[in-house]
């Protein structure tokens, strides 16, 4: 964590309704995204103004199918089947000043243990020194449990006073009782002590996709 303490941010609270026309606005919104730089070290960031919500997750939990359904794009974030493949930060702005940021994913063995280092560094680099970031979408499978890593991620991120939301993606992989406990079970995990919010999520089907969608453009502010 940096020294010094991050700025206070206003609480910016999402709409009740999560469909109809505010979430298609939303959507309409997102999808004027487009890239514009991945970043390997912190000198390369854009300029630090604006406001920012990051994704974050562990290799292959969906980080990148969540972004190409919130700005209706089939490849605006690069997806592949290979765990590890995002290997730098990507940066989409929205509009003026208002970003969209795809963190490097965690946890795959394969990657070499000085990429592991790096990649760690920079996005924790990234996580305590932007005054943008506005909040943490944090992407889990909804068939897998929460892991250690993702905890570490929630209260790191609550330290620095930044808001996170759990997706749980994949959910289409779940029959209605399975993506239930899934819930519930995520739910347990992060209210011990975390305000952080969770839902389900499915880009393929694009189960959630309007709550999630209100919650991003609400974070990024108008």
């Amino acid at each position: 964590m940096k020294d010094a303490a991050r700025p206070e941010r206003a609480c910016v609270g999402v709409p009740s309704s999560t469909s109809g026309p505010d979430a298609e606005e939303a959507l309409k919104r997102l999808a004027r995204a487009r890239f514009v730089l991945g970043a390997s070290r912190p000198a390369h960031f854009p300029a630090d103004i604006g406001a920012e919500v990051a994704f974050a997750g562990r290799s292959n939990a969906g980080k990148s199918s969540a972004i190409n359904a919130l700005t209706g794009r089939r490849a605006l974030a690069r997806v592949s089947k290979t765990p590890g493949r995002t290997r730098q930060i990507n940066f989409f702005e929205v509009d003026d000043a208002c970003r969209l940021v795809d963190l490097p994913g965690y946890g795959y063995a394969r990657v070499s243990r000085a990429e592991q280092r790096h990649f760690g560094e920079l996005a924790e680099s990234y996580l305590h020194s932007r005054a943008s970031l506005s909040a943490l979408v944090l992407i889990a499978d909804a068939r897998r449990v929460v892991t250690d890593a993702d905890l570490l991620l929630m209260d790191a991120a609550e330290a620095a006073q930044i808001p996170v939301h759990l997706v749980l993606a994949k959910a289409d992989k779940l029959n209605r009782r399975e993506s239930r406990a899934a819930l519930a079970g995520a739910q347990r995990h992060v209210q011990e002590g975390r305000a952080v919010g969770a839902q389900l999520f499915s880009a393929l089907r694009r189960n959630g996709l309007h709550e999630l969608a209100l919650r991003v453009c609400a974070w990024l502010g108008s």
